[in-house]
């Protein structure tokens, strides 16, 4: 039984001489094992602790010797043995949760003298320099014949890049990085993205560019993802929507589009506030959701998109007169800004309301409303606009929501007394 994991030896008699420990552990192998003692000749079970320094170890005895185990943060891969003979507190952490899981087990059982035969027990020897050397953080597998087959990938990554590899689907080993912060997976064949990428909860950085994708889960938006994600690029696959609770991951700070096959963005982009950098271009975009112009962005790339020249006169008209109730109690409650929920109204209702149109003069609109569109110079979203066409142009079509005629007329006199001017 070994383990490997980051080890701090704590003599607990320190502090009485007025002495600190060092407080650093160091990268270890512990081992539980069979040893026979050299005073009684009696054959007993101890923990082997290895380092880099101490490849012989240091030996504890553990039947009947542990005092307290302390296991509150045994998922994060911490735990502590206190040990009664001597007066030392080994701190475990940066170790797999399941193999600490298992050791601890198997330290219990030492401890209380029961140790299974089937227990499978290590033999105490040296440890090799390459068991004890700091774990690995980084990854980076460009050719499929390095990417590995029969061994497990390194279970302290924090940024794993697999490229050129030809993969179908996401390794579900991979899933099980625990610590990873950055997936880059660019340049392969994969068509799916699995929902449980949303249980990587140090995930701040995801590339997909040039796969297969057609589509980004609504399960991935609404994970871990939410509080953790900061880059996303998906450009170079073959996605045609994206679902409208994608806004839902609102630490985005960077997000790449280009070179995919979609019509629309996302209805409520405007809610991503900390994004800074967006480009989609080369896509099929005729214009841009009225929640655009919300956002407040340092550098936008829409080149390539083929924008319809807005025109105001053409729109469609959702309007049913007079309002039903529905309306008008939806408008109701999300001008007034009333808190609502699937527990507190009907499903449908809240999915509609999540996809409220606000019009001109501020109020929202649900089912009926009048759509056009009017022109935008994307200056007033962007520092930096990358031209939207090869004439030079910044302008875009953006759509405009009418919660009434009147609202809509008003709009159309406006527009007249511009162009008159």
């Amino acid at each position: 039984m070994k383990l490997q994991c980051d080890v701090e030896v704590v003599n607990r008699m320190l502090p009485t001489f007025g002495l600190r420990n060092r407080g650093r552990g160091s990268r270890a192998v512990l081992s539980i094992g069979r040893h026979v003692d050299q005073k009684t000749q009696i054959p007993s079970v101890y923990l082997l602790i290895c380092t880099a320094k101490d490849r012989t170890g240091s030996k504890y005895k553990l039947k009947e010797n542990i005092e307290k185990f302390f296991t509150c943060f045994v998922e994060e891969g911490k735990a502590t043995v206190r040990l009664k003979e001597p007066m030392v507190d080994i701190c475990m952490s940066k170790a797999d949760t399941s193999s600490l899981k298992n050791f601890l087990s198997a330290a219990r059982l030492a401890h209380r003298g029961t140790i299974r035969d089937g227990l499978s027990l290590s033999t105490l020897t040296p440890v090799r320099a390459r068991d004890v050397e700091k774990p690995k953080k980084k990854l980076i597998i460009t050719s499929k014949k390095d990417y590995p087959l029969t061994s497990s990938f390194p279970y302290s990554l924090e940024q794993l890049q697999v490229s050129y590899c030809k993969l179908s689907r996401v390794d579900m080993r991979m899933l099980s990085l625990k610590s990873l912060r950055a997936l880059d997976l660019s340049n392969n064949h994969i068509k799916k993205l699995p929902d449980t990428i949303g249980d990587l909860h140090f995930l701040t950085e995801l590339i997909l560019r040039n796969n297969r994708l057609e589509s980004f889960s609504v399960a991935l938006c609404l994970s871990s993802l939410q509080k953790s994600l900061q880059h996303l690029d998906l450009s170079q696959n073959g996605l045609k929507l994206l679902p409208a609770c994608f806004c839902k991951l609102r630490e985005l700070v960077s997000l790449k589009l280009d070179e995919n096959q979609l019509v629309q963005l996302p209805f409520h982009i405007g809610q991503l506030t900390k994004m800074r950098f967006l480009s989609a271009a080369h896509n099929k975009l005729t214009v841009l959701p009225g929640d655009f112009r919300k956002l407040s962005l340092e550098n936008l790339d829409l080149f390539g998109n083929p924008f319809t020249q807005p025109n105001p006169l053409d729109h469609s008209i959702h309007l049913t007169l007079p309002l039903s109730l529905e309306e008008l109690a939806s408008r109701a409650v999300l001008n007034s800004r009333i808190p609502y929920a699937p527990h507190l109204i009907p499903f449908h209702l809240c999915g509609d309301m999540e996809l409220a149109k606000v019009c001109s003069c501020g109020c929202t609109c649900i089912r009926s409303y009048v759509q056009t569109a009017g022109s935008m110079n994307l200056h007033l979203v962007s520092h930096t606009v990358v031209l939207v066409d090869d004439m030079g142009g910044t302008e875009a079509p953006i759509q405009r929501h009418f919660c009434s005629l009147t609202c809509y007329c008003q709009f159309l006199d406006s527009c007249v007394q511009r162009g008159l001017s």
